[in-house]
């Protein structure tokens, strides 16, 4: 008898998630065949970026290999990028994949199906900005936070000794004043402080300026209002120098000139204002958003195929007639558990439930220095800040991690961390 196979697009937090608890419950049991498709070999969990493309975080301590993964929790795993979806067929294609010195590792090759999930997340959305995608780094993926890291710690180094003093302060500016953009103002500002600490650089802060710019009238516009103003005050207290209603209309080398015509120099820019789906999802044939969110029922089916599912950012599912379940990280964990239950309950021939967003909150960390959020809602939750807002917000990752790894796996990760966080370098210099 052959085994129905749920084929999972995507290992980001929900799809990993996804596929763990598909794995535990089906795979284990042999009532299904688990596969999950990535085109990377490791996971780390998106919403750590910010930490490492600083060099707070060291991805090799953090990340998840998913080859190894899959061995330990009863599902299989397939490396490749998803370039076509033959729905007549059920079947999948993956683009062929090289090696770094260009030579062919693993062919293209086509993928079966019985149900298709796609958890592919979201990347940035330049809106097609004049010159942003020549000239600013972006964090969307592990390798890109690596290779904005690795020029930092160059641009750093550049004026490491005497007589290579900059003309002006160093100045990195972060285009997006989302929860994004904030978290990493905060650690720039941090780092340049432990760079000098380290020999690295003769750098200080007082030597380094981050710029943050927001279209709008407020950073962190989906946030409540006194979150907003309490993070902005701390940013400003840090030396963060904010730009509100400043949208970008162009972007150089030498730095960004804004659409009310002024320019402001900047040695190195990052783009984290707003997010979209992958494009080539609006190529595979099924209905999409314009930001290429493939348009699912409130049951997270395509509205085009009920054998297919679409999760976390990358999917538009609705919440009654005028809203849809936003793009954040808890709403990927909150889908990846209901979708778990569906596909049980799907083949043993129960109906499908609609998936019901509960938002309990946002918090938003500042490095080392605060955190600040709402609980029970971002409309009408509880105001919280300091050790605890830093607290709930440490929680929410080992959360994740209990989720992949279980509670006794998480808790020696935990005494690891708090072992290293003395033996080594709090931060990667390499």
């Amino acid at each position: 008898m052959t085994l129905p196979r749920i084929v999972v697009v995507g290992g980001g937090a929900g799809g990993l998630e996804l596929v763990t608890r598909l794995g535990k419950k089906l795979g284990k049991a042999k009532k299904a065949e688990i596969v999950l498709v990535d085109r990377d070999s490791t996971h780390v969990w998106k919403p750590l970026y910010h930490e490492l493309a600083t060099g707070v975080l060291n991805s090799n301590l953090d990340e998840v290999s998913f080859q190894g993964h899959a061995s330990n929790h009863h599902y299989r795993f397939q490396r490749g990028s998803l370039t076509a979806l033959d729905r007549e067929n059920r079947t999948i294609t993956l683009a062929e994949h090289y090696d770094e010195e260009g030579e062919l590792i693993l062919p293209e090759r086509k993928v079966e199906y019985d149900y298709l999930v796609l958890a592919l997340g979201s990347v940035a959305n330049d809106f097609n900005t004049e010159g942003v995608a020549e000239h600013c780094y972006f964090i969307d993926t592990a390798d890109e936070a690596v290779e904005f890291q690795h020029k930092m710690l160059n641009s750093f180094l550049r004026y490491n000794g005497a007589g290579r003093r900059p003309q002006r302060k160093l100045t990195v500016t972060i285009i997006g004043g989302g929860a994004t953009g904030v978290e990493l103002a905060a650690e720039l500002h941090k780092v340049s402080g432990m760079l000098k600490n380290y020999g690295y650089t003769d750098l200080g802060e007082s030597e380094v300026e981050v710029r943050l710019l927001e279209a709008a009238p407020r950073i962190l516009p989906p946030l409540p209002e006194r979150v907003s103003k309490a993070v902005h005050k701390d940013l400003a207290d840090l030396g963060v120098h904010i730009h509100v209603d400043t949208a970008v209309a162009k972007a150089t080398p030498d730095g960004l000139y804004t659409k009310d015509g002024d320019f402001i120099e900047s040695d190195l820019h990052v783009w984290a204002a707003g997010i979209k789906a992958p494009d080539f999802l609006s190529e595979l044939g099924l209905s999409c958003q314009k930001n290429n969110q493939v348009n699912v029922k409130e049951t997270m089916q395509s509205i085009d195929d009920e054998k297919i599912f679409a999760l976390g950012d990358c999917a538009y599912c609705p919440q009654g007639e005028d809203s849809a379940v936003p793009p954040r990280a808890q709403a990927a964990h909150q889908q990846a558990k209901a979708m778990a239950y569906s596909l049980q309950g799907l083949l043993q021939g129960k109906a499908l439930k609609p998936f019901t967003y509960k938002d309990k909150g946002s918090l938003i960390t500042l490095s080392s220095y605060d955190a600040v959020g709402n609980l029970l809602g971002s409309k009408k939750g509880i105001f919280i800040d300091g050790w605890l807002a830093r607290f709930f917000y440490a929680s929410l990752y080992r959360m994740h991690q209990v989720t992949i790894h279980g509670v006794t796996k998480t808790a020696l990760t935990m005494i690891a961390d708090s072992f290293t966080y003395y033996l080594k370098p709090r931060m990667k210099l390499h």
